[in-house]
């Protein structure tokens, strides 16, 4: 951790206890500032708000008072709180400094940070960045949006690290100095639009990613978005990924993921599925070759790498078959998604709650469905559609006897696919635990030696 002293007896004002909150808090006492941490609820049996008391943190819980701000403290906001709220509008009128927690990791972070943001893909990225720098002698530990606050994950950090950070449009809107070293855009479309109130100030957010870095650093983006930054005045080397074309930077060229004219790896051996995955592969496996981690530590991560829990997860491999559990998949929507991601025969598992929809909005995306498995609630839903459009159907009794009965039908080079367009609680508590019971059922036919 730097030694940085810049807040020594600084007035700062905390707004929002949360992880980030409370974290905050801690640093910048640890820091020499004169910490106040305030939230809207009611603070009184909080254990963080007796934690941060403890080492003599003053907490203002259950209002705003205008008065925190006559000391004309820098602020670090939680942020999920809109600026509409009247402390901040008022703060902002008074011209003071409004800062989000990642700001502070920036500031006293020894490793260089890698920077994820994007509409769509951004926790896959990061989670794959994380997952390629475990497979490496390079260290670089996950951070951010993921789950595991900066600020935190900084302190642990040293110069011979990197820090892989998930940044939100939010925690972006906060930002003053900082500069990852690589800094990635997945993608950029209409999102959060309740809190930013228009396009341009959403796309305006995700681009303050890139506004401190230098030409000692390094921009990553989406190729077939290159407008977005086109009018840019740009410091940092930019590179492109794209699926589709050669760019300057790392593309997909006759089935092979290359950088520069190098082949890596063949789309085949790739376990994450669909086109959108690829772009996440690309942007992810770019930013390792630029942080050192090598080629060899990129494929490994991307011939294993399981993916986010519950979503398209990779499972693993019996013989020639590869299982995806996507139990988070509770509505069409996402089924649909998940339908579209495999260019093999499927082994479907679908079924659930009964929340009196049908499902014929699905019939376009199962082209490749070889044989469904139908349970649940919804399971004479799901044998009618299937039958509607000639697949071979399989009834059971939940996703354990499913699995079980996929044994006698499945071939070589099946995808067996969990994605239950329903949620579940007609048979289990949560989608976590269907979907851990499909793993499990998995594991229960992998071959015993």
């Amino acid at each position: 951790m730097l030694k940085y002293t810049e807040l020594e007896n600084e007035n700062v004002l905390v707004i929002g206890l949360a992880k980030s909150g409370y974290e905050a808090a801690k640093l910048l006492n640890k820091l020499g500032a004169n910490v106040i941490v305030n939230d809207g609820k009611d603070l009184s049996q909080d254990s963080h708000a007796k934690d941060l008391e403890n080492i003599g943190i003053k907490v203002i819980g259950g209002k705003h008072p205008l008065s925190l701000l006559d000391s004309n403290p820098i602020i670090v906001k939680n942020p999920g709180i809109p600026y509409t709220v009247p402390l901040l509008e008022v703060a902002v009128e008074k011209g003071l400094k409004i800062l989000t927690e990642v700001e502070l990791s920036y500031l006293i972070s020894e490793a260089p940070i890698i920077g994820v943001t994007g509409t769509n893909g951004k926790t896959t990225v990061t989670s794959l960045i994380g997952d390629m720098f475990q497979k490496s002698r390079v260290t670089g530990k996950v951070s951010g949006n993921i789950g595991y606050v900066a600020s935190k994950v900084a302190q642990e950090v040293t110069a011979s690290d990197y820090l892989v950070t998930e940044l939100s449009s939010f925690q972006l809107l906060g930002i003053d100095r900082y500069k990852p070293h690589i800094a990635i855009i997945t993608n950029i479309y209409s999102a959060h639009l309740d809190y930013h109130e228009s396009l341009e100030n959403y796309q305006n957010a995700k681009k303050e990613i890139y506004k401190n870095q230098t030409d000692d650093d390094y921009l990553i983006c989406n190729y077939h978005q290159r407008h977005l930054i086109e009018s840019e005045s740009l410091s940092a080397k930019t590179y492109y990924f794209s699926t589709q074309q050669e760019v300057d930077g790392i593309y997909v060229k006759d089935d092979f993921i290359e950088f520069k004219g190098f082949r890596i790896i063949h789309k085949d051996d790739l376990v994450l599925p669909g086109e959108h995955n690829l772009e996440n592969i690309l942007a992810a496996t770019l930013a390792a070759l630029l942080a050192g981690i090598s080629v060899r530590a990129v494929i490994d991560s991307l011939t294993t790498f399981s993916g986010i829990e519950h979503r398209l997860q990779y499972v693993g491999s019996n013989k020639t078959n590869k299982y995806y559990n996507d139990s988070k998949a509770t509505n069409t929507l996402a089924t649909q998604f998940a339908l579209n991601s495999f260019d093999q025969s499927i082994i479907w598992l679908c079924g659930g709650l009964d929340r009196g929809n049908d499902f014929d909005e699905l019939i376009p995306y199962m082209k490749n469905v070889k044989v469904m498995v139908a349970f649940g609630e919804t399971q004479s839903k799901f044998v009618k559609l299937g039958e509607s459009q000639g697949k071979y159907v399989i009834t059971a009794t939940d996703v354990q006897d499913a699995v079980d009965k996929i044994q006698d039908a499945i071939e070589p080079n099946d995808v067996v696919l969990l994605s239950p367009a329903c949620a579940s609680w007609d048979q289990y508590n949560t989608f976590e635990e269907r979907g851990n019971k499909f793993i499990k059922s998995f594991q229960a036919h992998l071959p015993s030696f």
